[in-house]
Parts: C-alpha cells; sequence; structure tokens
C-alpha cells in the first residue's frame, strides 16, 4: 500500500495514531501523525529487524521464537529458528483465539473436481510452546510490533524522538480484528496491550479502539480504488478480506455520495474461518462471500466487488 494523504484538514488535538493488524501469517502496522491544521498521512512501518535495509517488507511473519520458556526472537528474526529443534517457535497462534464460532466446515470445490475441506481442525493448529500461555504470546510480540514501529517512527520523522516523546503518553492505538471476534477476544487483546506496556489499565478506554477487518478494508477501498468515479447512490459494494485464516465479509448500498460518501450495512458481516493451500488449490475468495451478497444479485442491483487478499487487491463487478 502506497502512503496515503487525506482530502480533509485536521482540526483536533494533535496525536499519533497507530494501526496494528496481527495477522495469523503475517503483521503489519500503519501510523499517522496528526497535526492540527494539515491534511494527515498514513504511512506504513516498512523496515523490521531481520529484514534487509534495501528491500523493507511492509509486512512481518507472526512468529515468536522461545528457549526455555523464554521469548528470544519475533517476526523475521524467528523464521530460522522455525527448523531449529533448540527453538520452539509459536505461530498461527491466532487460531487459539478465533471463537468456536467461527470454526465451521466450508467445502469448496478444487480444480481436481473433489471437495475440499478449508476450515482448520484442532489437530492441525500449531501447539503453543511448552510452558507458554497464548497471553504471554500475544504480549511479547505486540511489545516487539509497538517497540519497532517506535523506533520507525523516531529514526524516519524529522525531529521522530521529540515528537514521539512528547506524544507517546496519548497515542491512540486502534487494533484490527476478524469480523467474527466478539468482546471476550476484544477484552484479551485489551489486557495484552496493557501487558505489553502499550497503555495502561486506566487508559485504556481512551486510548485504544478496535476496527473490524470488513470495516478497514471498506476504507481501504474507498481511497485506493478511485471511489468518486464510481460509488454513486444505490451502487452496492461487497468488500471480501481474504486473509490467513479467516475471510470477512461485508455488504453495502450507497445512501450518498454528496457532499461525502454515506454508506449503509445491508445485511451483518460475515466471517469464516477457512484454510487454503494457495500452492495447489486456486480459489477465488468471493466464493466464501455471504450468499446475502448473491441473493442481492437477483434484485436488480448492480454490486461492485472488492477482494483484499494476500497477493493483491482487485475491484470487479457482478450485475
Amino acid at each position: 500500500m502506497a502512503s496515503y494523504t487525506s482530502n480533509e484538514v485536521y482540526l483536533k488535538e494533535e496525536s499519533i495514531v497507530i494501526a496494528i493488524d496481527i495477522g495469523t501469517t503475517m503483521t503489519g502496522v500503519s501510523f499517522s501523525h496528526m497535526y492540527p491544521g494539515e491534511k494527515p498521512s498514513v504511512r506504513l512501518v516498512n523496515q523490521w529487524p531481520g529484514q534487509p535495509v534495501a528491500g523493507g517488507d511492509s509486512k512481518v511473519p507472526t512468529l515468536v521464537a522461545y528457549q526455555n520458556g523464554v521469548a528470544c526472537a519475533h517476526g523475521a528474526t524467528a523464521l530460522d529458528m522455525v527448523r531449529d529443534d533448540d527453538y520452539q517457535v509459536a505461530r498461527w497462534f491466532k487460531l487459539h483465539l478465533h471463537p468456536s464460532s467461527l470454526k465451521n466446515q466450508i467445502h469448496l470445490n478444487t480444480d481436481q473436481g473433489s471437495s475440499s475441506d478449508t476450515s482448520f481442525s484442532d489437530e492441525e493448529i500449531p501447539p503453543l510452546p511448552e510452558g507458554v500461555s497464548l497471553k504471554d504470546i500475544y504480549t511479547s510480540f505486540m511489545a516487539y510490533v509497538y517497540k519497532t514501529t517506535e523506533d520507525f517512527f523516531t529514526n524516519r520523522t524529522p525531529n521522530g524522538r521529540r515528537i514521539w516523546d512528547r506524544l507517546k503518553d496519548r497515542n491512540i492505538i486502534i487494533l484490527c480484528t476478524p469480523n467474527g471476534w466478539g468482546t471476550n477476544e476484544q477484552d484479551f487483546m485489551r489486557d495484552a496491550a496493557i501487558a505489553a506496556g502499550i497503555l495502561s489499565a486506566h487508559e485504556v478506554d481512551d486510548r485504544l479502539e478496535f476496527v473490524t477487518e470488513g470495516e478497514a478494508s471498506v476504507h481501504y477501498a474507498l481511497a485506493y480504488t478511485k471511489s468518486d468515479t464510481w460509488v454513486k447512490k444505490d451502487v452496492m459494494l461487497a468488500v471480501v478480506d481474504a486473509g490467513g485464516s479467516t475471510v470477512d465479509s461485508t455488504l453495502y448500498i450507497c445512501k450518498s455520495n454528496l457532499p461525502r460518501i454515506t454508506l449503509k450495512r445491508v445485511c451483518d458481516s460475515e466471517c469464516v474461518q477457512v484454510r487454503i493451500e494457495m500452492r495447489r488449490v486456486k480459489i477465488c475468495p468471493v466464493l466464501t462471500c455471504p450468499y446475502r451478497l448473491v441473493e442481492s444479485l437477483s434484485i436488480g442491483h448492480s454490486v461492485k466487488i472488492y477482494v483484499n487478499d494476500s497477493q493483491g487487491q482487485s475491484l470487479m463487478k457482478m450485475s
């Protein structure tokens, strides 16, 4: 994702907004220095420890390596330890947090014509390192992500250290979660953020916010697809976020586009847990959209579907 600059001038209190998306396989962070009187720009953390300086990536593997129950490496640095018997590496640990409501069985036809079970079974989810709790893993990884963000900001922003030190106690933290997560999972993430030292318990309600992956994808789609050229009144928009372990889909209708775009959800967002062997089976994420999306095609609407996956983004039209 290229950097994004808002069309509107920010008029509120100065702050730094940090958005964190801890995915099943990869993690990403974006941030914005919100300064009164200026148009905010969104930037990505695209240099992580263990990555080549000249070829930094905006995503980092969601990994934590442990030795004797102690976290010793994170992200790209932990990659070399996955096959080292001296270490236990926590991977896919987000699956341990998924609620039971996500563990649905989904059968899709493969290119060989056979039915494929794409859901994760408990046996397929990698176990946590011995003696380490899920809370410990999230706490350690979130502390690593936040520290990397601080280092990136202070080293890549003019007067970055002075700005960070001045605003660090009122940074706004946004955690991105699957549509299918509820209050229990949010409470878990909130406690982990506190344990990681990102914010304190007495200020968490003022500084921590949650956004669903579906809602975040809508904003992304509107910002990066020249939405002013195709988002018109009564146009329906379906956003599909195909992640490492869940596919989130949301269907909206545009109620107006002047003076600004106003969207209304046609139906509740849906989230399914899926496992797709991308090397062997090529499956369009749209196949996992809610049936209500497909049903809408029969009532005279033109539906634009925005697909966001690890391979890129695309916009298609169905009518």
